[in-house]
């Protein structure tokens, strides 16, 4: 077949970009919780720090969790990695081996090496799970303590107590019916709708005492205080909407979710070249689409689409598109589908130029098992770079991350 294809090595990767090394480097994955993907991650990672000064990467994880990590990874630290695993990453992405890996590999890649030199680690999710959304009670008293011990306290909104009192039991906003019944949340309550208010007033009085909170302590921590502050204003808005009981609910959860992601994505920005990894869904251009029982088909933008609006070419999306997944029911695609045409191309794995598949028509596949999502042929031409998986391996053991519907 007339498709020119590339082995998957980062200096192949950059030359199909527009502007060769992008500040975000997007990396999506069609399935959850497979290993033999983030293997092939981490070994993209290592060419693009050793060849192409990269030197951050982003994972669809609790961006709060991910702290941990990155404390880790820079020497900040020397928690064991065994309990770092367990609580540094959310969605069960801490029994993955290939992350621990990667977080192993990074550890020893900054040993002796100058801080402006070392790897960072970064999660760009929420605190959110399939079965529960945080309490805000971590970021916001996290903002609200350093507020009170750096900057200027009488200028603070309120006490630490009346926080806590507001925020009561965690109990009440981690309630696991919540997430399907919006009477269930606590998110429009009369104590929510005041802690919007003065997470709003946290963040705004963050920014106005930036040059003294930065003179007083550092840049570094400057930075994380912003983190816990938009993770605040960001946790109460999707409590908000998790009480909405109109028909638009889940498109609104959605969308939040995919909005705090790009916030922070925008963030990692300003730090250089970064890769980021997470499901094709949260990191392509087109508007993103998901199908849950009994409702009608969602739309939102996902993170990458607000980014990529934002940086233009500095923004780089690499989707990835799978053969098959024989341990779960994934057999080999028909060939006229996108998948199906590369499945017949030589070799194992290859990276492909979008433009080389352009003109070839083709039908979208279908998945039977709904934690797969097949690459939508109307949205080759907004892929940069397509990598190809043409068997995944048989698994030999189960991610919880695996069992999550949809991205």
């Amino acid at each position: 077949m007339d498709i020119d294809a590339f082995g998957i090595e980062a200096a192949a990767l950059l030359r199909l970009l527009p502007t060769g090394r992008p500040r975000l480097l997007a990396l999506g994955e069609p399935t959850h919780g497979e290993d033999a993907l983030l293997h092939l991650r981490n070994t993209l990672f290592r060419q693009l720090v050793e060849e192409a000064g990269y030197r951050t990467i982003a994972v669809e994880s609790d961006c709060l969790r991910g702290l941990a990590v990155d404390d880790h990874v820079t020497g900040a630290t020397t928690e064991p990695l065994d309990d770092l695993m367990g609580r540094g990453f959310g969605h069960g992405l801490g029994a993955s081996a290939a992350n621990r890996e990667l977080v192993a590999w990074m550890r020893e890649f900054n040993e002796g090496r100058p801080s402006a030199d070392r790897l960072r680690f970064a999660g760009f999710d929420g605190p959110l799970e399939i079965h529960a959304a945080e309490s805000p009670r971590r970021s916001l008293t996290t903002l609200h303590t350093y507020l009170a011990d750096h900057g200027d306290a009488d200028l603070l909104p309120c006490p630490a107590h009346t926080l806590d009192g507001l925020l009561g039991a965690d109990a009440r906003w981690t309630e696991p019916a919540a997430m399907r019944d919006p009477a269930r949340s606590v998110g429009r309550s009369a104590d929510a709708s005041r802690l919007r208010l003065l997470a709003d007033d946290l963040l705004a009085l963050l920014d106005a005492q930036a040059p003294l909170l930065i003179a007083a302590h550092s840049r570094e921590a400057w930075d994380r205080a912003r983190l816990h502050a938009r993770t605040a204003v960001g946790l109460l808005r999707y409590h908000h909407a998790m009480a909405d009981p109109s028909p638009h609910r889940m498109t609104r959860l959605l969308g939040v979710r995919d909005s705090m992601m790009a916030d922070t994505l925008l963030d990692l920005a300003g730090r250089g070249p970064t890769l980021v990894f997470a499901h094709n869904a949260h990191l392509q251009r087109p508007r993103s689409s998901l199908r849950m029982t009994g409702l009608p088909l969602l739309h939102w933008w996902s993170a990458g689409a607000l980014v990529a609006a934002r940086l233009g070419e500095e923004y780089a999306f690499v989707a990835t598109a799978l053969g098959t997944i024989g341990h779960r029911g994934v057999d080999a695609p028909p060939p006229d589908t996108l998948e199906g045409m590369l499945y017949a191309l030589p070799g194992d794995r290859c990276l492909v130029d979008p433009a080389a598949l352009a003109d070839r028509a083709s039908v979208p596949r279908v998945s039977p098992w709904f934690g797969y999502a097949p690459l939508d042929p109307s949205h080759l031409g907004d892929c940069d770079a397509l990598v190809f998986v043409k068997d995944l391996p048989p698994r030999t053991g189960q991610d919880p991350a695996s069992t999550t519907p949809g991205p």
